[in-house]
């Protein structure tokens, strides 16, 4: 016989948090959810349990679909909490907030009773599960951030004798909870790293816990306790707020912090990502300077009171799997929370937040000069610079494993005395390549490397308190700060009170370079590992809390500053401010990029990524052949295509040589780009001919120019591309064979009846065509290659109309389709226009145009053509160098054999990940299509965009195309090599597996 339902209260015993060593869920199975439903709420439905620690959740679903959630709390939560909870959720609603409402019961009443045990149903709230997500995007860290605030906001005028209840999850009293819980943890190693991690935790709040606001607060807000939403982005957004069940009064900035902590584990080995969070909640609601310093350490508290709790909730609930699941997911949180020392941590969120150090600076002294350290130095003082934009470090020097050496050594050679590598410079020579992971560049001390020689007395820079350690001096300079001294060489002659200039000790005599490393450090400062002859580095990500935790030795040895800090934000607003915007920019946080060298792209931060799409630079970044070419031409003549000189017919003939034999092409036209060699073909063609109509391919892209545009068709760059054109451009049909109007392998036969169609239309309109304009491969639209036959029978349809066939080389062209030199070889056809660019000059302009005389002459009834920068001597010289590269690296050979690598590995991805369409390109062109439906082909644009981000992130550059943006196109430099690009569709290969 079931039980009656009643709204009436019923006395429950309130536990003190003190007595709480865990809470079993209540005894209630799936069966009996169905039958609470239907006695308490008039509800048929079937019952599935959802996950709890410490109450039972059940999802109800309706015969006809309809779902809410049921919930029997624990019995030591009593009625004025639920009340509490209620008036809570009236709040949320008013401020926006989106929560699921309490259904009320058969009686109207919002707590129901079933066998002594509270009971409420709610709706349900829509959306995905956040906390298995995987990788979570900074918007979407920023935006729980938010969430937070709006949170906290909502709650602060919040008043109800429920709230103030003692309970396990307050902030409050989590170290207590966690020694009494810990005892549970079975693992005694982890048992102890827990225990100890409160401890620090607990003693860094003492200072400040008494100042922390107190208000009402959810005090679970998580990835657990939020449903997320996909939005245009696809990506993953926090949307409604669940189970209050933690909900009472607390610190305001612990609703941070337990967000903050659920956050850690979507990406544990990138714990400071979690800034998203602190910076979005700190511009809804200003952190305070104490609130600031809290953060961390009741992060790391959150995260030991989950491992404790979730310990002992299965030794005394062991039939959980929910708390069984979550115990790994616990512990993936405390090690984030705990891999960054506490106090660095710290510094971190200060700085992020717009707070200074959380103690003072070093106190300023005299400069002094650096013989007041090296009294017995007497030569030249040289300020080595091992940083990214360092001149001394091109043509790959930097990534010699000796580099560092080598500009030391050359230091010396020039004279120097001492050669000092400073602090806070990013190391270039430090960079390495082919990493997800930013590596340690930014010192944190200098380093002096002092030439062979006698042995030179060591003198205190300033007055302290000396002590020595190992290889090591100390100078205690106040109670913050003190100085180090470190080097293989270094001979400590005393300990204690010293003043200034007092003699220390000394550096021995050597026939070797000789180092000292001088650091100033904080006393609080985390130790780090130490090397005699090297100074410490830290990674790009933690230099905000280093430049806190150390300061410059520079003004102690009487040296300018040279520290730097990453720039890219403010670069990125400057160039905001005085740029259009129609320029367009890549990626939502770019990098600042002042180094390349071959595929590597390396950031003002000494961050190295891969770059999969500058096919400008078809050598590579910084190819010391074409540097010096053009450094030698620049000091010797810089002139233009009117005077004569011998390069520029050795440029023609070395370019008309690359043409297939028998062409009938044999002549050159020099401009500066490829919107102007399209724009010249053109007008070539049109001159030639006598006619004005060009047939254009749809969803191409030509140029910039007035008739290179007039010829772009894609509606990716230009929305109203195709109603748009001039009277004299006719658009045909794409032969796509993966979107366009007939798809499959045989299609040629198809596309070129429509063509031919067109073609009879414009000559019953007596506008037979002047050319017929395409590029080689479609490289707009990813690489896609045309159908078998198309171009050939495109290129006879046209000159039986008596039309010119002008081939777009400026992206396929070059070498980068590997098995041939030309796109247009790829179809077996010659053209009678070929236009050329972008590799040309590898990043000096240069387009060109090669045609036969014939075609070319009768541009001399228009008069004469001139470019300015087209056939300069500089240009010429450019080109030589770069068609000599090409010879000498082999690389049309790398292009063909790493293409194929390539794209088998690509292709390989879409085996594993339904969102892979199909690979097309050759060579070194290629472009990987994104679909969410293989059968419909829906592209995957928002999918596309959010995967360039993460794969920046991971130190890969590759971008979108196609009109739809959803293709990932791949066009690096031709000297691309095996390894990154196995490295690259590695990092592809996590981003689909991870999420974005």
């Amino acid at each position: 016989m079931p039980m009656t339902c009643a709204s009436t209260p019923t006395v429950v015993r309130r536990t003190r948090v003190s007595e709480k060593t865990g809470l079993v869920r209540p005894d209630v199975t799936e069966a009996d959810a169905a039958l609470i439903a239907r006695d308490c709420y008039g509800v048929d439905a079937t019952a599935t349990e959802l996950g709890s620690n410490q109450d039972r959740n059940f999802v109800l679903v309706e015969p006809d679909g309809a779902r809410s959630v049921l919930r029997i709390d624990n019995p030591v939560f009593g009625d004025e909490a639920r009340d509490a909870q209620h008036a809570a959720l009236d709040a949320y609603r008013a401020a926006g907030v989106v929560v699921p409402a309490v259904l009320p019961g058969l009686d109207g009443a919002l707590t129901q009773r079933w066998r002594g045990f509270a009971v409420r149903r709610s709706e349900f709230a829509e959306g995905e599960a956040l906390v298995d997500a995987g990788y979570l995007a900074p918007v979407v860290l920023a935006e729980f951030g938010t969430l937070a605030a709006a949170s906290v906001t909502a709650l602060a005028a919040l008043e109800h004798p429920g709230l103030d209840r003692p309970q396990m999850w307050d902030m409050r009293v989590a170290a207590e909870q966690v020694r009494r819980l810990a005892p549970s943890i079975s693992d005694a190693a982890l048992r102890t790293a827990v225990v100890m991690a409160a401890e620090e935790a607990t003693a860094a709040l003492d200072p400040v816990c008494g100042r922390l606001p107190v208000q009402p607060i959810h005090g679970d807000l998580t990835d657990d306790n939020v449903t997320g939403r996909r939005g245009d982005d696809s990506r993953l957004h926090p949307h409604a707020v669940l189970d209050l069940g933690d909900l009472g009064l607390g610190w305001r900035v612990a609703e941070l912090a337990v967000c903050v902590a659920s956050m850690l584990h979507h990406e544990p080995e990138r714990p400071l990502r979690t800034l998203e969070t602190v910076t979005a909640f700190h511009a809804d609601v200003p952190l305070s300077g104490d609130e600031a310093l809290a953060l961390w350490p009741l992060v790391v508290l959150r995260s030991a009171l989950l491992v404790a709790s979730g310990w002992r909730q299965l030794e005394i609930d062991g039939d959980n799997d929910y708390a069984r699941e979550r115990v790994a997911a616990e512990q993936a949180i405390f090690d984030a929370a705990t891999s960054v020392p506490l106090v660095e941590a710290t510094e971190i969120v200060r700085d992020a937040v717009g707070f200074g150090a959380a103690v003072p600076a070093l106190p300023a002294h005299p400069a002094p000069e650096l013989s007041m350290l090296l009294p017995d130095i007497d030569g030249r003082v040289v300020v080595v610079d091992p940083g990214v934009e360092s001149d001394e470090l091109g043509a790959g020097r930097w990534q010699a494993s000796d580099a560092e050496a080598q500009l030391i050594d050359d230091a010396h050679a020039r004279g120097a005395r001492v050669a000092v590598m400073p602090y806070g410079v990013y190391r270039l020579t430090r960079t390495v390549v082919d990493s997800a992971d930013a590596a340690a560049t930014w010192p944190t001390e200098t380093e002096l490397h002092v030439a062979p020689g006698p042995s030179v007395r060591l003198l205190a820079p300033i007055s302290g308190d000396l002590r020595t350690s190992d290889e090591a001096v100390l100078l205690s300079v106040d109670e913050h700060w003190e100085i180090e001294l470190r080097g293989a060489h270094l001979e400590p002659t005393r300990t204690g009170g010293v003043d200034a200039g007092e003699n220390i000790g000394r550096l021995a005599a050597s026939f070797e370079n000789r180092v000292i490393t001088v650091g100033v450090r904080r006393k609080d400062a985390p130790s780090q590992p130490s090397d005699p002859a090297s100074a410490r580095r830290v990674a790009p990500e933690r230099v905000a809390a280093w430049r806190r935790l150390t300061a410059d030795p520079a003004p102690l040895l009487g040296l300018r500053s040279q520290a730097q800090h990453d720039e890219a934000g403010d670069e990125l607003r400057r160039r905001e401010r005085i740029f259009a915007e129609a320029q367009e920019r890549y990626y939502e946080r770019p990098p600042q990029i002042e180094r390349g060298w071959r595929h590597h792209l390396v950031d003002t931060t000494g961050r190295s990524h891969i770059d999969m799409v500058n096919n400008v630079a078809g050598l590579g970044h910084g190819h010391p052949a074409v540097a010096d070419a053009a450094a030698r031409q620049l000091r010797r003549l810089a002139t233009n295509s009117r005077f004569l000189f011998r390069d520029l017919a050795e440029y023609s003939e070395r370019l008309l040589a690359l043409m297939p034999e028998g062409s009938g092409l044999d002549t050159v036209l020099l401009v500066n780009s490829g919107s102007e060699a399209v724009d010249l073909g053109i007008r070539l063609a049109q001159a030639a001919s006598g006619r004005r109509t060009v047939v254009a391919l749809r969803e191409a892209y030509h140029g910039w120019t007035m008739a290179s545009d007039a010829v772009t068709t894609s509606a990716y760059d230009n929305p109203d591309a195709l109603s748009t054109r001039p009277d004299w451009v006719h658009v045909a049909d794409v032969p796509n064979r993966f979107r366009g109007t007939y798809r499959g392998e045989d299609t040629a036969d198809r596309y070129l009846a429509d063509l031919a169609a067109d073609l009879d239309r414009l000559a019953a309109e007596g506008r037979d065509p002047a050319a017929f304009l395409s590029e080689s491969v479609l490289g707009n639209a990813g690489g896609v290659v045309l159908p078998d036959g198309y171009l050939r029978g495109a290129y006879a349809l046209i000159r039986d109309r008596g039309g010119l066939c002008i081939a777009d080389e400026v992206q396929v062209g070059f070498g980068r389709m590997g098995t041939t030199f030309w796109g247009f070889e790829q179809s077996g056809v010659v053209p009678d226009i070929v236009t050329i660019a972008k590799p040309m000059g590898n990043g000096f302009p240069i387009g060109g145009v090669i045609t036969s005389k014939r075609i070319a002459d009768a541009l001399s009834d228009q008069g004469h053509f001139f470019s300015s920068g087209g056939g300069s001597a500089l240009s010429c010289r450019v080109g030589l160098a770069v068609l000599d590269a090409m010879v000498q690296d082999d690389l049309q050979r790398n292009a063909r054999e790493v293409g194929s690598r390539l794209a088998e590995a690509l292709r390989g991805l879409a085996q594993r990940h339904p969102l892979v369409g199909p690979v097309h390109g050759v060579g070194l062109y290629l472009g990987v299509e994104l679909v969410r439906d293989r059968q419909t082909f829906e592209p995957a644009a928002a999918e596309a965009a959010a995967i360039c981000e993460r794969m920046r992130e991971l130190g890969v550059i590759v971008l979108t195309t196609s009109e739809r943006s959803n293709v990932l196109k791949i066009k690096p430099p031709l000297c691309l090599t095996a390894e990154s690009a196995d490295h690259a569709v590695a990092m592809l290969d996590r981003v689909l597996s991870e999420g974005w």
